[in-house]
């Protein structure tokens, strides 16, 4: 039988009507829009401000370049073929895309966890804190994330690359999903989907467990606050986290180690928009611009701003 190779992939995208696609373009503008500003904003207040060089700030810092990285990934091509209308994408363009994506996006998750332990330290055992979180385990406890998300992800991603694509040649999907490149595949991926499942499988709710435990053990710390201000604050603050920290787990946890997921529905899509854009639209003013001395800075840095441009 004749097999013509695959030179490009359609993504079939997010919309099929063009007045969806701009109301989704101007939906998806800002909230790039937002992730950049809040990231930015979070990188540049802890580099430049002398009060917040904790290890806490240090973590931020380095979630927010990395929810800029994580988004840069997709959101910039996803916004231009909803622009534009052109929905294909060359093959070595999309496997880039499938790599960083998972890569960074399992970042994300072992990120997660860090911040929930130094959070964990912080409040459950302030004492030990800076002997604990020192500068040096700071700095492997982040290498350490990094590593292991490519260590884990690089392998399945690779062995996709190595596969021949015969067509058709359509996801249905805003990003190179690697459930649907496998589905495109004209051999057997058995084994690739085997590994990419046990991959996650160990991933998420590994490091779900060290999140919820972490934010566990702050609960109970929380309850034993005696002033009820203070548990109040604390709450609300704790419970911002969880917040986010729900969203994105279930809705990963739902897209890829559900029982049948080789995805191409249409929910796929939403349950991605979800984890992919809605929680990193919210994380950098959740976890960092509601803290005090973070809002404080910002507004000193805001007044140092105005003056001068009014001196000028």
């Amino acid at each position: 039988m004749n097999r013509t190779t695959v030179v490009e992939f359609v993504l079939l995208g997010l919309a099929n009507s063009r007045h969806l696609e701009i109301t989704l373009f101007l939906f998806l503008g800002i909230a790039y829009f937002l992730i950049l500003l809040g990231n930015i904003s979070v990188i540049t207040i802890t580099l430049t401000n002398n009060f917040l060089q904790s290890p806490m700030y240090y973590f931020l810092r380095n979630f927010a370049l990395l929810e800029i990285t994580f988004t840069s990934t997709f959101l910039p091509s996803t916004l231009y073929s909803l622009l534009t209308e052109k929905k294909t994408i060359s093959l070595p363009g999309c496997f880039l895309q499938m790599l960083f994506f998972y890569c960074l996006g399992t970042c994300t998750l072992f990120h997660m966890a860090a911040m929930s332990l130094d959070r964990y330290v912080a409040i459950c055992h302030p004492l030990h804190y800076t002997a604990i979180m020192s500068s040096r385990f700071c700095l492997q406890l982040i290498l350490s994330c990094w590593a292991l998300s490519f260590l884990s992800m690089f392998p399945p991603t690779i062995m996709i690359v190595q596969l021949p694509f015969c067509g058709p040649n359509a996801m249905n999907h805003f990003y190179c999903d690697a459930s649907l490149l496998l589905q495109l595949s004209c051999t057997d991926t058995g084994l690739i989907e085997e590994l990419m499942f046990i991959t996650l499988l160990i991933i998420l709710p590994g490091t779900l467990i060290v999140t919820a435990v972490s934010y566990g053990c702050i609960i109970v710390t929380i309850l034993h606050i005696p002033s009820s201000a203070g548990r109040r604050k604390a709450f609300s603050t704790c419970s911002a986290h969880l917040i986010v920290v729900t969203v994105f787990y279930s809705t990963c946890i739902y897209r890829y180690i559900r029982p049948e997921q080789r995805g191409g529905q249409d929910s796929d899509k939403i349950l991605s928009l979800f984890f992919s854009v809605l929680t990193q639209t919210l994380n950098p003013y959740i976890y960092s611009l509601r803290n005090r001395q973070v809002k404080q800075a910002l507004k000193e840095r805001m007044l140092k701003f105005s003056g001068s441009l009014r001196q000028m």
